[in-house]
């Protein structure tokens, strides 16, 4: 099969912008914690109904060397009892990875950074943090996928809420 236009000339290949290119240079826990309060508290598992609660935050900044990155991704997964909100785990994992990108338009690198190399990292994420629930005395939380696309934008709206004068009506 050949590139060809409908006209049946060939294709010219878009010259002016170079492919992307992504390389993941290594990635690594940065910071990584564990509180079983249940056992702490010496509480009987049969009275404990566990609800579980996901936050995820992001960070990004050049590195001194050309087209390198290191962006961090931040996850806190906090179980309660629903019975009574007494605390039954806290896990917290800051987990960094530094890339080397080539090919992105500077005016596209943000969402770049803050969506697709926190995606590539997080089935790694998740392996970690089901890992310290189960070694923690719990059974393995197997954290759902993240929308970084969702959570990119839920950030981009709330900078731009934080932007706007106070005394500016809303449209």
């Amino acid at each position: 099969m050949s590139d060809e236009t409908t006209n049946g000339t060939p294709a010219q290949p878009n010259s002016a912008q170079p492919a992307v290119r992504l390389q993941i240079l290594t990635q690594y826990i940065r910071d990584l914690s564990f509180e079983n309060a249940v056992a702490q508290k010496g509480l009987p598992s049969g009275d404990v109904q566990p609800e579980i609660g996901v936050q995820v935050s992001l960070d990004a900044r050049k590195r001194q060397v050309d087209n390198q990155y290191e962006v961090i991704s931040k996850f806190r997964v906090q179980s309660v009892n629903s019975k009574d909100k007494s605390p039954i785990f806290l896990c917290e994992l800051d987990y960094g990875g530094i890339f080397h990108i080539e090919g992105v338009p500077e005016d596209q690198l943000h969402p770049f950074l803050m969506i697709e190399c926190p995606r590539m990292m997080f089935p790694f994420v998740r392996r970690i943090i089901s890992d310290m629930t189960r070694d923690g005395g719990f059974p393995p939380f197997n954290m759902d996928p993240v929308d970084f696309v969702a959570l990119y934008r839920q950030e981009i709206s709330r900078r731009a809420q934080a932007e706007r004068p106070s005394d500016q009506p809303l449209s």
